[in-house]
């Protein structure tokens, strides 16, 4: 058999080769001319049930829209009197007589965010500790009771708050209301003159709100800590820590907007509430008596149309629905910021792999 002559024999070695040079990308691809992809988007077929749901969402959120718009628009017609009246100084006067050409909502003003204030500092963290309680402490067979019960909350009428804080609530508050003047006279807020007495005070006011606030704070928060990644849950028991530990480090990190958007969405129920805080308080236009919270002595905007509305001239009235038109524009732009903190919260975010 003939073998061609460079295949007879092998070479010892191999022929050295030239090392390979990096290929340019913009001289590799020159000449190519490189089509992005269209987006592909997924074919949705509606049936009739389908585009009917969607047209009614549309039109039930467009209606509200319409209705909040001629809410507006109905008590800027109806206060416009009064407010070409008073100008500015509608917003700094803390008197409250319209007949007489001197009104305003400074002190209102001042003892409707005292109350609310008030009622979230004794709401928020009840609801917190009590949102942690259902989500991770309590057994499994009571949590759906305990959903209920803080449902059931939110669905008693006003009134009946109002009632019991005044006759039951407010009787037990008194004692705690001395002691706290008695041991914190020193700081501004506490200090108060007891001739006048502790009764019908903002601070007895704020609690009774505070229990209207608390199951929509407590419903809130416990959404958002019930939907806390399990995966970071587990691996942080993995790592040796504690339940509080956990909630500490995974669980109140994650529901931190949340709990902003709670406490903001309770605050604007507190600063609208009217009959409960009209049965308990003593109105007062002093400014000094508002901010000593614990003395006999508040006020608020919704009480004051309350109280008034029935008893106004026209010219009353129209100041009395200037009154309600701060209101409403303060409650649209407190619910507008919790809306927005809450949407940007980090509720529901899945577990990071």
């Amino acid at each position: 058999m003939l073998l061609h002559p460079d295949l007879r024999s092998a070479p010892d070695e191999p022929e050295p080769t030239e090392p390979m040079q990096p290929i340019d990308p913009t001289i590799a691809l020159e000449g190519l001319h490189l089509v992005p992809e269209a987006p592909v988007r997924p074919v949705i077929r509606r049936n009739t049930a389908d585009r009917a749901f969607r047209s009614l969402a549309t039109a039930a959120g467009a209606l509200t829209l319409v209705l909040m718009a001629l809410i507006g628009l109905f008590l800027l017609i109806r206060s416009w009197d009064a407010l070409r009246v008073a100008g500015l100084s509608f917003f700094t006067t803390a008197q409250w007589e319209p007949d007489g050409g001197v009104f305003g909502i400074a002190a209102v003003l001042l003892g409707t965010f005292l109350i609310a204030f008030v009622a979230l500092g004794v709401a928020v963290p009840v609801a917190i500790i009590g949102s942690i309680f259902i989500t991770d402490y309590a057994p499994a067979r009571m949590r759906t009771p305990l959903i209920w019960l803080v449902d059931l909350l939110a669905a008693v009428p006003s009134l009946i708050y109002g009632l019991w804080g005044r006759s039951f609530l407010q009787p037990k508050i008194i004692p705690i209301s001395d002691w706290i003047s008695t041991h914190l006279g020193f700081i501004p807020i506490f200090e108060s003159d007891r001739a006048v007495g502790f009764a019908a005070s903002t601070f007895i006011a704020g609690i009774v709100v505070a229990l209207m606030v608390l199951p929509i704070c407590t419903a809130v928060m416990r959404e958002v800590f019930s939907q806390a990644p399990a995966g970071e849950k587990e691996g942080a028991l993995a790592l040796g820590g504690t339940r509080w530990g956990v909630i500490r480090t995974v669980v109140l990190p994650f529901g931190r907007g949340g709990m902003v958007g709670a406490s903001m969405l309770g605050l604007g129920r507190a600063l609208g509430e009217t009959i409960a805080i009209t049965l308990i308080i003593s109105p007062t236009f002093e400014i000094s008596r508002l901010t000593q919270i614990l003395q006999t002595g508040g006020n608020s905007i919704a009480s004051l149309i309350a109280l008034r509305f029935s008893e106004s001239s026209s010219f009353g009235i129209s100041a009395l629905m200037a009154a309600g038109l701060a209101l409403f524009v303060l409650t649209l732009l407190v619910n507008a910021v919790a809306s927005v903190v809450v949407a940007r919260s980090r509720s529901g975010a899945s577990t990071e792999i």
